[in-house]
């Protein structure tokens, strides 16, 4: 009587077993590209996670029923057409803070700190065009308030050495949108452009001969790739520096002001899920940051020998001991 029972009780469940499979089995796996212009996108890359937080929040398991499919130029952007062939046979889509999209067919959701419109990446931001959409910044505007934020820590600072890579368009922009709100603040600017790794050390001897009173380094993936050297550089020089992201800061970097960027990853993967689902990229607008956040680096700034107002402590929205 104990057996049939067992048996029974098992035969009863093979049913309820075999529809939870099919219902496993029918859940389409996504499959999202990740193309990075800088370093390989690690599991505990801030860019990883963010995406994924954004995935999570709209119904999407990364590793289960959505897919990352990840590669990186590390810093020589002739690898990137490369890499977009290559996702584009993976992926149904690509979320990249590189300019190499594909203009045929694969969707393109970007996030870059250039402007979209002047770089020519979209049409316009209300109706980006072709089929490319994404977040991006207010340059001018987040320039000024990035040096107003920086002259209230350091008071004292008359001349601003700024670094970029002025072999990429909007990196070049973006500088010259700082050194426009630098002179309305009344800054001496001194331009140091650089195109690859060897030229970081030139950028270096120009500021020991002509010192500088801070630094401002425009990000992108030359420049992120060399900011260890930039950091030392500036603890070697005992010079204050900004940078345009928090994760600098979190690397060693004195201090930043930009866009939150939990909220970027968290508005690209809207975008994202909204393509998965059947929007157009050209009728999603090229949305902006709405959040930003001062970083500073309390040990940096110990070690660099520098005080800032207490009021700065007080405001920034992170501090790293």
């Amino acid at each position: 009587m104990v057996l049939r029972r067992y048996v029974i009780l098992a035969l009863g469940t093979i049913p309820l077993l075999s529809r939870e499979v099919f219902s496993q089995a029918a859940v389409k796996v996504r499959h999202v590209g990740l193309l990075s212009s800088g370093a390989p996108l690690t599991d505990t890359n801030d860019v990883v996670i963010g995406l994924s937080a954004g995935f999570s929040k709209r119904g999407y398991v990364v590793g289960s029923s959505l897919l990352f499919q990840r590669r990186a130029a590390e810093g020589s952007p002739d690898r990137l057409p490369g890499l977009v062939d290559d996702l584009k046979s993976e992926a149904e889509l690509i979320i990249t803070n590189s300019y190499a999209e594909d203009r045929s067919n694969i969707p393109v959701v970007a996030i870059t700190g250039a402007d979209p419109v002047a770089t020519g990446l979209i049409d316009s931001l209300a109706h980006p065009g072709g089929n490319i959409t994404g977040v991006g910044e207010v340059a001018a505007d987040l320039s000024a308030k990035r040096l107003e934020v920086f002259k209230d820590a350091f008071p004292n600072l008359r001349k601003i050495a700024m670094l970029w890579n002025a072999d990429d368009l909007g990196m070049t922009l973006r500088f010259k949108s700082a050194e426009g709100a630098a002179r309305t603040l009344g800054f001496e600017i001194q331009p140091l452009g650089v195109r690859e790794p060897e030229d970081f050390a030139a950028a270096f001897d120009a500021m020991a001969r002509d010192r500088p009173d801070a630094i401002l380094m425009v990000t992108d993936a030359l420049t992120s790739l060399n900011r260890k050297r930039v950091f030392e550089f500036a603890a070697q020089q005992k010079l204050p520096a900004i940078y345009e992201y928090a994760f600098l800061v979190r690397d060693g970097g004195l201090m930043s002001y930009g866009p939150d960027m939990d909220e970027v990853y968290d508005r690209a993967a809207d975008l994202a899920v909204r393509i998965l689902k059947g929007a157009r990229p050209a009728d999603l607008p090229f949305e902006q940051p709405t959040r930003f956040r001062l970083a500073i680096n309390k040990k940096t700034l110990e070690a660099l020998g520098l005080t800032i107002p207490g009021a700065m402590l007080m405001r920034a929205d992170e501090v790293v001991d």
